[in-house]
């Protein structure tokens, strides 16, 4: 007999490449700021069962593109996937991969695609607003002025999809959390433990893999 689930293991395992100060990526930015700040200065083996789901992810990414280069769907064309983004703030860099870029044929509008699995797209009411700041940090840098976020559910690809036009002063806040963020790690000061201030990212802490550390050096009763 073949252990199927260790070879998916083992298929999937990375070489872990320690962050370099300097270098930051659009898809953290929404999270806490410590939880980012400990990934540079204590970088951890990516669990087997988050690189499944970020494998999971892909594979829905790729479907998405299937479906929008499709001739079945002859209202939308589909410019570019999957290519790389790269710009330089001050003395630092930002870099990723952004998903998608669709034309609308019926009224020529170029969107945006940024793409989400989840694991029930019935409980998605409106748009995360770390993602949201993913996507205006994209439609600033390429002056688009429209993107959507399209949530796939991974049991049934049933989907959900939120229309975000740019915003100036959300993408000027994200670039701001960037300059925050490497002041931070270029001084070697930690952060605030954001997780855990503020109610809307609260629920970060209880997927979050520094949590012992960022207790031990900030315990409850010393929050800012």
């Amino acid at each position: 007999m073949i252990n199927f689930n260790q070879m998916i293991d083992n298929f999937l395992k990375r070489e872990r490449k320690p962050k370099g100060i300097g270098k930051y990526y659009p898809s953290e930015i929404g999270m806490c700021l410590r939880k980012i700040w400990y990934s540079y200065k204590f970088p951890q083996e990516v669990e087997p069962t988050m690189l499944k789901i970020f494998e999971m992810g892909n594979m829905i990414h790729d479907f998405v593109v299937e479906v929008l280069k499709s001739e079945k769907n002859p209202h939308v064309e589909l410019l570019k996937s999957e290519f790389p983004f790269k710009v330089k703030v001050d003395d630092f860099v930002i870099s990723g991969r952004i998903d998608d870029l669709i034309l609308l044929k019926t009224n020529g509008t170029k969107l945006l695609v940024e793409v989400k699995s989840t694991g029930d797209v019935g409980y998605i009411n409106e748009p995360s607003p770390h993602n949201v700041a993913q996507l205006q940090l994209y439609l600033h840098f390429l002056k688009i002025e429209n993107g959507i976020l399209l949530y796939v559910d991974k049991r049934n690809l049933q989907s959900r999809v939120f229309n975000i036009k740019y915003d100036e002063k959300i993408a000027n806040k994200t670039i701001d959390r960037f300059k925050k963020l490497h002041k931070h790690l270029v001084s070697n000061t930690l952060p605030d433990p954001e997780g855990r201030i503020f109610p809307e990212m609260n629920w970060m802490c209880r997927f979050c893999e520094y949590r012992d550390k960022c207790y031990k050096a900030t315990p409850a009763n010393v929050l800012p």
